[in-house]
């Protein structure tokens, strides 16, 4: 029998949450805003300089990579003296309660990422019950995660600090809380970087999906997955716009190999175990929060540093494009999916029926120049590039990204996804 809560603990532990609460007050930026993309990217360059003077940059050289999913915070052995405690249940179950009497209870992995930490925010916003969980990898610096979690601690998210590949963690957290989806976010991102670590992607995008199938579908009830595939799937397809029915089996980086082993993957556990599954490919999401790693970050960074930019070329000199997609877009995207899901359809491993099995395109639909979105920075900037042309190398990356997404559309009822190219024209 578990033993009484320790009511000291719990209160101090209020107190330190209306601290956090009082000191990183922060407002999403409103999504309808005249001037939203001009806002997104001056906030971005903010970040970018606070983190720039503060901490030291991004490199695919850290040492610390090499170990990225070998981090595990509450390996098996540490666990029931951190995590199984009555305090910390009570944490697991007041943050995955929904406030609304019919809202979801939704288990968001990688909660302190980019895309994660806006969706669990709109979940929560919106009365469901939202628990995080997160590994804070050093894939890129770790203290944007963290403010993140303060930021998801202000709006009643609680994360738990753990991996994917955790077994006994995530059955503990299935044992306590019967989720009624799963938005499954934690994947190892970036395209180049799985030239110098291959592993993390296998270990995370591959070993960690499956062990979170593998928990779920022993699940009763079984949750409905929604999960972030990415337009990486299309690889060398020349044909555009992209649809979810052309062709994917070309891919051009380890990166967009394991998201594409993840639609088979999931079309497996669907077929054989009856889980209802729906993966959303993602076309270059960007906004307030965004990762350090992606274009428009490391673009300002290095102008404004007097450090010369590499703009791409195809092979053939066409100018290389990108369907930006703003961040509120994608949240709408993915809480779509979670409101039209199906119930999956196993019961303790058994599948009683068909399942629910989709995949939709979450993009802009408009692709935007790379040395368009320079012209921009260079703009809100006040400062010149010091652009150096080159044709793209084989590193993974491809020349174009170009979303159709009429599906979204039908069935999520999204209205527009046009926010960059619109604001792009306003501003250029």
């Amino acid at each position: 029998m578990a033993s009484p809560p320790d009511t000291s603990k719990t209160l101090k532990l209020e107190r330190y949450n209306s601290y956090l609460r009082r000191l990183h007050s922060t407002k999403v930026i409103n999504a309808s805003s005249k001037y939203l993309f001009r806002a997104a990217l001056l906030i971005a360059l903010v970040v970018i300089l606070f983190f720039t003077l503060n901490y030291p940059p991004f490199s695919g050289n850290n040492p610390n990579h090499a170990h990225l999913h070998h981090r595990n915070f509450l390996s098996a052995s540490l666990f029931t003296s951190t995590a199984g405690g009555a305090a910390w249940e009570k944490q697991v179950r007041h943050s995955s309660t929904p406030k609304n009497p019919n809202g979801l209870s939704v288990l968001v992995t990688g909660a302190a990422g980019f895309v994660g930490s806006h969706c669990s925010i709109a979940l929560r916003k919106r009365g469901d019950g939202v628990l995080g969980l997160d590994n804070f990898n050093s894939y890129y610096d770790p203290s944007l995660k963290r403010a993140r979690q303060n930021l998801l601690l202000k709006n009643q998210v609680f994360i738990v600090e753990g991996d994917l590949n955790d077994a006994p963690l995530l059955t503990k957290l299935f044992d306590i809380v019967p989720f009624t989806h799963i938005l499954h976010l934690a994947a190892q991102a970036g395209v180049r970087y799985a030239m110098q670590n291959p592993q993390s992607y296998v270990s995370s995008n591959i070993a960690g999906f499956v062990n979170l199938l593998e928990v779920a579908k022993t699940a009763n009830p079984q949750p409905a997955i929604v999960w972030a595939s990415s337009s990486s799937v299309y690889g060398l397809n020349s044909k555009v716009p992209f649809s979810e029915s052309d062709r994917t089996d070309q891919p051009a980086s380890l990166y967009a190999a394991t998201k594409k082993a993840g639609e088979e993957i999931a079309h497996t556990y669907n077929h054989i175990y009856g889980l209802s599954l729906t993966g959303l490919r993602f076309f270059t999401v960007y906004g307030p929060w965004g990762r350090p790693d992606m274009a428009y970050f490391f673009f300002t960074k290095d102008i404004l540093q007097g450090k010369p930019i590499d703009v791409y070329q195809t092979q053939d000199k066409k100018q290389v494009a990108r369907d930006f997609t703003y961040i509120d877009d994608v949240v709408k995207g993915c809480l779509g999916a979670l409101d039209t899901a199906e119930k999956s359809t196993g019961s303790g491993g058994k599948k009683k029926g068909p399942a629910q099995l989709r995949v939709y395109n979450l993009g802009n639909t408009s692709p935007v120049p790379v040395a368009r979105l320079v012209s921009i920075l260079e703009g809100l900037l006040s400062t010149k590039a010091k652009k150096h042309v080159i044709k793209m190398p084989r590193n993974g990356d491809v020349p174009y990204t170009h979303a159709n997404v009429t599906l979204a559309f039908r069935d999520f009822g999204i209205q527009t996804f046009h926010r960059f190219s619109y604001w792009v024209e306003k501003i250029c």
